[in-house]
């Protein structure tokens, strides 16, 4: 298989609601629109990835988690605890040397929330 692209496609039960939690609460960039103006799908960048929300059966997805690394964990949780934003777990250096912080979307979707800290092998050269 040569994958040439990919992006995560996330039907949520009310895709307005969760564009505006992707937008306006975790500060995503939008990639692009497309669809019907009064119904539009929504591309979103994540990382180095794509996240697509738009229109789904209602049926809120299983056993899907979205992992997104940021500069700062403590300033995220933070901010998105003020904003509302159920926070799951506290951020927390795991035994693998990551920091973690783990919340949810508006229809319970878990995003992983991480800080790669600056003495993880993850942030020195490998050569």
């Amino acid at each position: 298989m040569d994958v040439l692209s990919s992006r995560i496609l996330l039907r949520p039960e009310d895709p307005e609601r969760s564009q505006a939690f992707y937008r306006d609460v975790l500060g995503l960039a939008v990639y692009r629109e497309f669809g019907p103006p009064e119904h539009p799908g929504v591309v979103f960048f994540l990382g180095n990835g794509l996240l697509e929300i738009s229109g789904g059966d209602g049926a809120p997805p299983q056993g899907l988690a979205l992992w997104l690394q940021v500069r700062d964990v403590a300033a995220e949780h933070d901010r998105l605890r003020a904003a509302g934003v159920p926070v799951l777990r506290e951020p927390h250096r795991e035994p693998w040397g990551l920091v973690e912080m783990w919340v949810a979307d508006p229809d319970g979707i878990r995003i992983v929330v991480v800080e790669v800290p600056a003495d993880h092998p993850l942030r020195r050269d490998q050569r």
